[in-house]
């Protein structure tokens, strides 16, 4: 379906690497304090070298999973860059480290900024996860939306761990792509251990956006804009989704919560960090 695409030598006078954002601890977490033009230059900078990066877009619900989870914490620990992704995440840096953040950087948003910067350095990208139908209609409709966009290749999970021969051959194939970089739809926190076990075995960017490939690819609807400025995302996809999403909200928002109150409380009696 898809021709290798030529690599390209990263253009003279961009040697200088980006500065790492700062990360901060929320309940036990770390994320970063990063916008999107600040992440968008760290995943391009990596992409024109073909070099690993690993970035993730954490919304209360990834945040409450690493918290409870040792493998995902040890995981998301090594991502280079872990942004707000939701409002209660970007509300939480500003509250506790004075990060004054005027916006969130949303795993769907931050996926268009980046095939735009990669539209126009003529850098291919790949998709990997989620079903033959959405990553099919995905990469039409970015391709269809986003002038010069190169998809340099696309497949589904296969919805199971793969084995060592299976990475091993994903990565070739990848790498053979003349790929760039790579956006993750697997579902978190799915998609950040399998990030971080193939890190080395891709060898390029890869980026976790999870579902922001049922959102491009028109398989799901996004919440309308009042309603994610506001942090009210979650009660949009709950009314979308109830049986599948009833229990992790109504889980996760009150560990988030109560853990939150906690760690500002520790902050404010000189016992927190």
């Amino acid at each position: 379906m898809f021709d290798k695409i030529p690599s390209a030598d990263p253009p003279a006078g961009d040697d200088e690497r980006p500065i790492q954002p700062e990360r901060r601890s929320i309940i036990d977490v770390p994320v970063s304090i990063v916008d999107y033009a600040h992440a968008v230059d760290h995943v391009m900078w990596s992409a024109r070298r073909r070099e690993p990066l690993l970035v993730t877009a954490l919304a209360v619900h990834g945040v409450v999973e690493a918290r409870s989870k040792a493998d995902v914490l040890r995981a998301i620990s090594a991502f280079d860059l872990v942004t707000p992704d939701g409002q209660p995440v970007r509300m939480a840096l500003n509250l506790l480290h004075g990060a004054s953040l005027s916006d969130r950087v949303y795993g769907p948003a931050l996926m268009l900024r980046i095939c735009r910067a990669a539209a126009e350095a003529g850098l291919p990208i790949y998709l990997y996860g989620s079903t033959a139908d959405v990553i099919s209609s995905l990469a039409s409709r970015l391709v269809d939306n986003v002038p010069g966009l190169l998809v340099a290749g696309a497949e589904p999970s296969i919805f199971r761990p793969l084995d060592a021969e299976e990475s091993a051959d994903l990565g070739a194939r990848i790498r053979a792509s003349g790929a760039a970089l790579v956006f993750i739809g697997l579902g978190c926190p799915r998609q950040e251990r399998f990030a971080f076990d193939h890190r080395d075995v891709i060898g390029l960017p890869q980026i976790c956006v999870g579902a922001a490939f049922d959102f491009h690819a028109g398989s799901k609807r996004q919440a309308p804009s009042w309603m994610q400025d506001h942090a009210l995302e979650w009660l949009f996809r709950l009314s979308q989704e109830p049986r599948r999403l009833l229990r992790r909200y109504a889980v996760t928002n009150t560990v988030f919560l109560i853990a939150l109150v906690r760690q500002w409380a520790g902050r404010a009696s000189g016992s927190g960090v």
